[in-house]
C-alpha cells in the first residue's frame, strides 16, 4: 500500500481514459547514447488502474500499418505522457479500431483517421464491382455469381 502510494505520489500523470489521443516521451538507449522518442497515438485500452503503475497500450497508424505500443504509466523509461485530444466514447477498451472496416464517425472528435487503418483501393472497387447495377435482375446477377466462382475453381 505505502510503495503504490510512493509511486503514484512520485509523478504527475495527467487523467487518462480510452479514447485520448496522447504523446508519449519515452527514453530510448542506443548503444551508450540515450534520446527520447515521441509515440503519439490514440489510448485503446488501460489495464491495472489502481495498480501501482498502470498499462495503456497506444495505437498509431503508420504508414497503412497498425503500430500498438504496451507501457507501464510509471515506468522510469516513460519521461512523460501529455494529451493531445480527448475523444468522447462509450467504451472503456476500443479494440474495434483494429478492424480495417471501423467507421471514424464512432468517436466524437476530429482528426482521427491517422489512427485507423485504411482498407486498399482495389478492394473496395471488388465489392462495387460485385453489386448488381440500378435495375439489373437477380437471376442475373446470381449468373454472374456463378460464373466467377466457376473462374476461380479453374
Amino acid at each position: 500500500m505505502k510503495y503504490n502510494q510512493k509511486v503514484r505520489s512520485s509523478r504527475k500523470i495527467p487523467e487518462l481514459r480510452s479514447g485520448d489521443v496522447v504523446r508519449v516521451h519515452r527514453k530510448v538507449k542506443e548503444g551508450e547514447k540515450e534520446r527520447t522518442q515521441i509515440f503519439e497515438g490514440i489510448i485503446i485500452a488501460i489495464k491495472g488502474k489502481q495498480n501501482s503503475s498502470p498499462m495503456i497500450t497506444v495505437r498509431k497508424v503508420s504508414f497503412g500499418v497498425g503500430i500498438e505500443i504496451t507501457v507501464p504509466v510509471f515506468s522510469p523509461m516513460i519521461e512523460k505522457i501529455e494529451i493531445v485530444k480527448k475523444a468522447k466514447t462509450r467504451r472503456s477498451k476500443l479494440y474495434y479500431l483494429r478492424r480495417k472496416d471501423f467507421k471514424l464517425s464512432k468517436l466524437k472528435t476530429k482528426e482521427l483517421g491517422k489512427f485507423v487503418a485504411e482498407e486498399p483501393i482495389e478492394e473496395i472497387i471488388k465489392e462495387k464491382a460485385k453489386e448488381p447495377a440500378v435495375g439489373q435482375k437477380k437471376e442475373e446477377k446470381a449468373e454472374k455469381e456463378n460464373f466467377e466462382k466457376r473462374e476461380d475453381k479453374e
